[in-house]
């Protein structure tokens, strides 16, 4: 038995039987001390399913298994009872992160705008007795941004004897971990060094944030809203902790059906609230996005600054061509019969395992490929976009699509506050804290020979 995208001929932690292939590790339903349910009694226990995991070389651990189960409601539900308590020195600062690919999600599923229905999240979060609630566009700001700088730096080292292109993007965590764990080295020397919006959003909250608190990370309990389980991964990767403190950047995943599910249970009076800025702005901030099918945009931006960059052309709308199927499309800067520049965007792990086999085979004509493990992109995510029985809910997935289609769209060099925050935090555009803080490593296995042995 095998997980549904696993690329492994056999699985060495599933065993025989049926039943056993929705092998999850439960949480328990939150009970105070007294043993009276709280609030949340109605909560289903929440479960991480093997089948959730995109990409993994042999499934979800034990020791991972024992870690996703406090990347739950009961841990985020644990500190919201310790603050109620009359021990202050437990108390810590609860903050909520949404991601933008999150919020059409909760309007379709509530019927409403996307601006009422961020107002609506924030409210219920706040009446939940979190402090801050913050979007991560400002991250991914960061994360598009850094990724730009990276690309034309590896497009002018490009030579015959040092490949460093393709880049392929590092957003997803998903195809992160598949990276890492199962193909190893040469194909992580071409991952973007850029840190995930998730990533550098974590070291946002517990080290810019903190520091104008003037708060230890420690006192800090940060929750990320994404639209996929594999966020969970993602925060309990080791090497993912801000650089400056040692703290992890994020303390708690929860999905948006998982924050869904919660407020369906609960009966707590809600009063819609704008969502807090990282700056202490009162003015509340228009929802935008960026230019993305169903991303954050990696592909859309960096492209436009390479055409400038390099060719001094300038890109105003961006053209999709799509290929072999729906989830692989390219993009191309021609320029008098000459193609300059040649992008892909590859979802979903049927076109991921055929781009890395022609990478393989050197007969790879991109340079740069925004790479997502969910068909579809990330409203697609497996936390947000699924039947009851497990199967993508596609009149919701097309509904979220038009709401996401319907936000404003933001290029990262238009905000306010970023070059701010690379001055006051970073201490310049160009410096070494800028590597520490939005740039990683990875981990780089020697793959086994029948890693891509797979026919689809």
């Amino acid at each position: 038995m095998k997980c549904e995208h696993c690329t492994r001929k056999e699985c060495s932690k599933k065993t025989k039987t049926d039943d056993q292939e929705n092998v999850s590790v439960d949480v328990p339903s939150p009970i105070q001390k007294n043993g009276e349910k709280e609030e949340f009694y109605k909560l289903a226990d929440a479960k991480i399913f093997l089948s959730d995991c995109l990409a993994c070389e042999s499934c979800v651990t034990m020791e991972e298994g024992v870690q996703l189960s406090q990347q739950s409601a009961k841990d985020f539900v644990r500190v919201l009872n310790l603050n109620k308590e009359c021990d202050a020195s437990k108390h810590r600062v609860l903050v909520v992160s949404v991601c933008p690919q999150s919020l059409p999600y909760f309007a379709a599923k509530f019927n409403l705008s996307v601006t009422d229905a961020s107002r609506r999240l924030c409210g219920f979060l706040k009446s939940l007795g979190v402090h801050y609630v913050f979007d991560t566009t400002i991250a991914a700001d960061f994360s598009i941004l850094e990724s730009q700088k990276e690309f034309v730096r590896r497009y002018h080292q490009h030579s015959e004897e040092q490949h460093t292109l393709p880049m392929l993007t590092s957003a997803c965590p998903g195809w992160v971990r598949y990276a890492e764990r199962v193909l190893g080295h040469p194909v992580t020397t071409h991952l973007c060094t850029t840190k995930s919006p998730q990533q550098v959003m974590g070291s946002l909250v517990k080290d810019y944030f903190a520091r104008q608190q003037n708060l230890p990370p420690e006192k800090v309990f940060h929750v990320i809203v994404a639209p996929c389980y594999d966020k969970k991964l993602e925060a309990l990767r080791e090497g993912f902790c801000t650089a400056m403190n040692g703290a992890r950047g994020t303390d708690c995943v929860l999905t948006s059906g998982e924050i869904a599910q919660i407020m369906e249970q609960s009966d707590l009076s809600i009063k819609d609230t704008a969502v807090d800025t990282l700056f202490g702005d009162l003015k509340e901030t228009a929802i935008q996005r960026h230019d993305g099918l169903s991303s954050d945009g990696h592909l859309a931006h960096v492209f436009r600054h390479a055409a400038k960059e390099l060719f001094g052309e300038h890109v105003e709308e961006i053209t999709y061509r799509a290929l072999r199927n729906k989830d692989f499309h390219e993009v191309t800067l021609e320029k008098n019969g000459k193609v300059l520049l040649h992008f892909a965007a590859a979802y979903g792990f049927r076109n991921i395992q055929n781009m890395i086999l022609k990478l393989k085979k050197g007969k790879f004509p991109y340079h740069f490929v925004e790479v997502l493990a969910c068909p579809r992109g990330c409203l697609n995510g497996r936390g947000q976009a699924q039947t009851e029985d497990g199967h993508t809910d596609r009149v919701l997935l097309q509904q979220m699509e038009g709401i996401y289609s319907e936000i404003p769209v933001r290029p990262p060099e238009s905000s306010a506050h970023l070059q701010e925050l690379y001055q006051e935090w970073l201490e310049g555009t160009e410096s070494s804290k800028v590597q520490d803080v939005l740039h990683t490593t990875y981990q780089s296995p020697e793959p086994s020979k029948d890693n891509l042995d797979i026919k689809w």
